[in-house]
């Protein structure tokens, strides 16, 4: 066995057997025992990367998700072997410290008030118990702002270091946990008498939540820390306020060791508030960009290779954005359950099959319109797509005329 597990290249065949297993119905019990034996004396990021090197194969990343509750299962019996730098957790402020303080807060929420209130809710249904189950549940759903900086902030940065396997199977799994909580609410909100159901639904969004705990703690965070730069962990603290948190606040502002932090002349803020001459008319770059941030909607451009190069920073935002998303490949923008359809939009606008495509959802209480067009030079060539998202629930409320200014 020792020569098997010190072979890498087995140890990708025998991980991509253990995935086919999972995927044949065994359980996380049946394959635990070989999966332990395959990780002994590796990494995380080796781990990590045969996950990711299955997917560049054409392994569907929804088969590799399979994994994750096995690594949960093997790591909680030899935590020993995942490497855990201390160092940042212990600095308020730095983004890891900000995600475990969160994860403390979701433990407290979910031990202290969730659980406590199940079991009072399965012995009485009563409309009491009820709501407060249901009140919760709501507050657990906060859990999406922790997620959203992982997805839209965190993993962008991993991305730059080709890490891509990992974070579109933990984003797979964030998707379900919401799906898991939302459904939760809505049996909670609809109560229908069946407590089993509900009961069993909360169960199920709980112990996923603290599953993703283990997971972000155990791999993702120590894989990171072993990856990202300084400056990196840098940039992603100041991108945190515009998603927010979840529960709890940063316990502080981090100040990394050393006193001075290095910003690579690309990075730099553009100072230059020169003229930009379009055909028809003239900005300054101040004027151009304040222009497109009064605008009550969402402007976010892809270039032609499918590469994010702008968006606006309206006050009436609809979705999260974050500067660590600008050079980030569209596909990893969005969920692994929806990079298809993503992919399909973009192709359509590319090849010249349609010149826009448009969405419609309803997104709480807001009513959003999101539309695609294609952008092209006057030759007809494609240099990307424009995403143009809008709240049109105010427009839908207009009735009659309004022809003069109100006093």
């Amino acid at each position: 066995m020792s020569e098997i597990i010190n072979n890498r290249e087995e140890r990708q065949r025998i991980l991509k057997e253990l995935i086919k297993e999972l995927h044949d119905g065994k359980t996380v019990d049946d394959v635990k025992e070989r999966f332990d034996q395959l990780i002994k004396g590796v990494s995380v990021s080796e781990i990590s990367q045969m996950e990711q090197n299955l997917i560049a194969e054409g392994l569907p990343v929804e088969e590799v998700q399979r994994l994750c509750d096995v690594h949960a299962a093997v790591f909680k019996g030899s935590i020993e072997d995942i490497h855990k730098p201390q160092a940042a957790h212990e600095q308020p402020g730095h983004p890891v410290h900000t995600f475990i303080l969160e994860n403390r807060a979701l433990e407290r929420l979910i031990e202290n008030s969730i659980l406590p209130a199940l079991d009072r809710f399965e012995k009485n249904d009563k409309q009491e118990n009820i709501e407060a189950l249901l009140a919760h549940m709501k507050k657990l759903l906060e859990v999406d702002r922790h997620f959203s900086r992982k997805e839209n902030i965190l993993f962008p940065y991993l991305e730059k270091y080709e890490i891509t396997g990992p974070p579109k199977v933990m984003w797979g799994v964030d998707d379900e946990i919401r799906e898991d909580i939302k459904k939760s609410i809505r049996l909670l909100n609809n109560y229908d008498g069946s407590s089993k159901n509900a009961a069993e639904s909360v169960r199920k969004a709980v112990h996923g939540v603290k599953e993703m705990i283990f997971k972000e703690e155990n791999i993702l965070f120590p894989l990171a820390l072993e990856t990202l730069t300084e400056d990196e962990w840098r940039k992603m603290e100041e991108d945190s306020d515009e998603i927010g948190y979840t529960l709890v606040r940063p316990a502080g502002k981090w100040k990394p060791e050393r006193r001075e932090t290095v910003t690579s002349e690309s990075e730099r803020p553009v100072i230059d508030k020169g003229t930009i001459r379009l055909e028809t008319g003239v900005f300054t770059t101040e004027e151009l960009e304040a222009m497109l941030n009064s605008l009550p909607v969402d402007i976010t451009f892809v270039d032609k290779n499918d590469t994010v190069k702008y968006f606006s920073q309206g006050k009436e935002r609809i979705f999260d954005r974050t500067k660590a998303v600008i050079g980030r490949s569209v596909q990893n923008c969005h969920p692994p359950a929806s990079v298809h359809v993503v992919e399909k939009i973009v192709e359509d606008l590319r090849s010249g099959r349609k010149d826009s495509e448009e969405f419609w959802i309803q997104r709480g209480d807001l009513f959003v319109h999101i539309r695609y067009f294609a952008v092209r030079n006057e030759a007809g060539d494609y240099l990307g797509t424009v995403e143009f998202t809008q709240n049109i629930r105010p427009l839908q409320a207009l009735t009659g005329e309004k022809r003069l200014l109100d006093e």
